[in-house]
């Protein structure tokens, strides 16, 4: 028997906002530990990486490991249909070919619940290496989410570079340049405000817009996003899931082919 109840159902559907759009289906793992997922997205050129701590639910039980294949979109279907502060009871069999999704909202006395099939996915379960990066930048994810946002309309690639001065964030194409730059500040009223940058080696990278901006649909789960860049390593971009876990998408940089 598989049951997980959330206090407020809300961050599963920003979490289902944050990867449908780059996943059309996925595995949930769900053991005694939590709920994990892991897949490439549909082009197969990032990762996402969901983690959810036993923990953090209000009530978890997990007799023994449980694979939920689903389709995200009909999952956020399901989760749309919940009210602001709904509280969320996940349940299912050990051997079923369903899940069931309760509702119950708070300031009414109303319970909804959905039976969702399951689907057999042929998912391979990557292992990512520990990586030693060589800057980790901590940012306001809303501000992240602008400059993705603004570079955007001037190319289709961006280039992050970190240095000692800070972050610098660029894009160019037909209608010419625009460069955002960011320099370390620490701000001790509002800690999720602060621009914190760890910065063992000068790093370079160029990556595609469109996932960037992509992983800014999780803005709504946190307040800030750490970017982890080394050389010849995928970026990390991670959203930390207050009191309950974190979602991490990974992309490879691209190849400058000018550089023969």
């Amino acid at each position: 028997m598989f049951e997980a109840r959330l206090l407020n159902s809300a961050i599963f559907k920003k979490v289902l906002d944050a990867i449908k759009d780059l996943l059309n289906e996925g595995s949930f793992d769900c053991s005694d530990s939590g709920i994990q997922l892991q897949a490439m997205d549909n082009s197969h050129v990032s990762l996402v990486s969901l983690n959810l701590k036993s923990d953090g639910f209000d009530k978890y039980r997990c007799d023994r490991n449980l694979i939920l294949g689903m389709n995200l979109a009909s999952l956020a279907k399901v989760f749309k249909s919940s009210g602001e502060g709904d509280t969320v009871t996940i349940k299912a069999q050990d051997d079923a070919d369903t899940v069931s999704f309760m509702f119950e909202a708070k300031k009414q006395d109303k319970i909804s619940d959905y039976e969702m099939k399951l689907m057999n996915l042929d998912q391979e379960h990557l292992g990512i290496p520990d990586t030693e990066f060589s800057c980790i930048i901590k940012m306001p994810s809303a501000e992240y989410a602008r400059i993705i946002r603004d570079l955007s309309q001037f190319g289709e690639s961006i280039v992050i570079s970190c240095t000692k001065e800070g972050v610098k964030f660029s894009a160019s194409g037909d209608i010419g340049t625009g460069n955002v730059k960011l320099a370390q500040t620490i701000n001790f009223d509002k800690e999720e405000d602060s621009v914190v940058i760890d910065m063992q080696e000068p790093v370079t990278l160029t990556f595609a817009c469109q996932y960037l901006n992509s992983f800014a649909k999780a803005t709504p789960l946190s307040n800030q996003v750490t970017l982890s860049m080394c050389d010849n390593v995928p970026l990390v971009v991670e959203y930390e899931i207050p009191d309950l876990g974190y979602l991490r998408y990974y992309l490879a940089p691209k190849i400058e082919e000018d550089e023969n």
